[in-house]
């Protein structure tokens, strides 16, 4: 199936295909990214670039989570997980001993933790219909996005997603999660 996570005809496209298929929804990934915003100094970043990194890192998860919500409620049990990144998180941004310190990509770092925040918003208006809805993050992968550079498998990353798609339902529901380690916002 075809997917432009930036363009609301598509989504709705897409998701009335899958209704076509299915009567509900167990898990939505949001696993579409860009980082444009890594080739330029916060000050010197295009705006257009910014935008470009939203439409995609935060638009479009809450445009496929808010398309994809009726059959995520007829599951009953639905889970939602946002693939975001620790560059979105605040407190390890501003720690001088975190590994992710010195990387200050304007769109890209926000753009993640407008996702986080996105997370709990939608966390807390799912609960009452059984959904979780938690952020994961995949670190440094191997992919296309980065030219195959970063120093884990997609087998590694896919670890966490696939937990929190899986949870239980005594799994937890507005949390930031690294593998098993709980993340700071």
């Amino acid at each position: 199936m075809q997917l432009d996570v930036t363009s609301d005809e598509s989504v709705t496209s897409a998701i009335a295909e899958l209704r076509r298929q299915t009567d509900h929804l167990d898990a939505l990934v949001n696993n579409a990214g860009v980082a444009d915003s890594f080739t330029h100094q916060p000050f010197e970043e295009p705006i257009d670039v910014v935008k470009a990194v939203y439409e995609v890192n935060t638009f479009g998860p809450i445009r496929m989570t808010q398309a994809a919500l009726p059959l995520l409620k007829a599951s009953g049990a639905g889970r939602v997980v946002m693939l975001s990144s620790e560059l979105g998180s605040l407190q390890a941004l501003l720690d001088p001993e975190n590994q992710f310190y010195a990387i200050n990509a304007l769109g890209y770092n926000s753009s993640k933790t407008a996702l986080n925040a996105v997370t709990v918003s939608f966390a807390k208006a799912a609960a009452p219909f059984g959904i979780k809805v938690n952020a994961a993050d995949p670190d440094y992968t191997k992919t296309d996005m980065n030219g195959h550079s970063g120093y884990r498998t997609v087998e590694q990353a896919a670890e966490a997603p696939v937990r929190l798609a899986t949870l239980g339902p005594d799994g937890p529901t507005a949390g930031y999660f690294f593998d098993d380690q709980t993340l700071p916002w």
